[in-house]
């Protein structure tokens, strides 16, 4: 496991994320596409996350079993949050210094628009089999 701090754009929110997995995810889903341009490429933070400014994080329920945060004064993605457990997802570019990461995994793979493709080999999980996870967590 790695660890690292962050911060968002205007310094307002402050992370240390205290065991980061070097083995990152990728999100092909419509809302993370919509949330960032683009596919959200996270790294799992787990729950061992301190956090300064979080009167300054506005959260986003997007989803029946997670939440999204960013800074309410700079717009800053900051996290993906399971609400069952309260696992961080964070963005990787978040974290400046992180060496040694590897893209493992892709999720809703059969949502990956047709403009772009990524020549890494990893796992990839379709939006059913997503969904058919997290069907008893709903």
């Amino acid at each position: 496991m790695l660890s690292s701090t962050a911060s968002c754009l205007c310094g307002s929110v402050k992370i240390t994320a205290k065991d980061i997995n070097p083995n990152f995810t990728v999100c092909h889903c419509e809302s993370c596409r919509a949330w960032g341009g683009g596919p959200f490429f996270a790294v799992q933070c787990g729950t061992n996350v301190d956090i300064e400014g979080g009167e300054k994080i506005n959260k986003y329920d997007s989803s029946t079993w997670a939440s999204r945060g960013f800074c309410a004064d700079c717009g800053t993605h900051l996290f993906y949050q399971l609400k069952e457990t309260g696992a961080y997802n964070m963005p990787v570019g978040l974290f400046p210094k992180l060496d040694g990461l590897t893209m493992t995994m892709q999720y809703f793979s059969d949502q990956r628009p047709d403009y772009y493709c990524f020549s890494n080999e990893t796992k990839e999980l379709t939006k059913a089999e997503i969904m058919a996870y997290f069907a008893d967590k709903i």
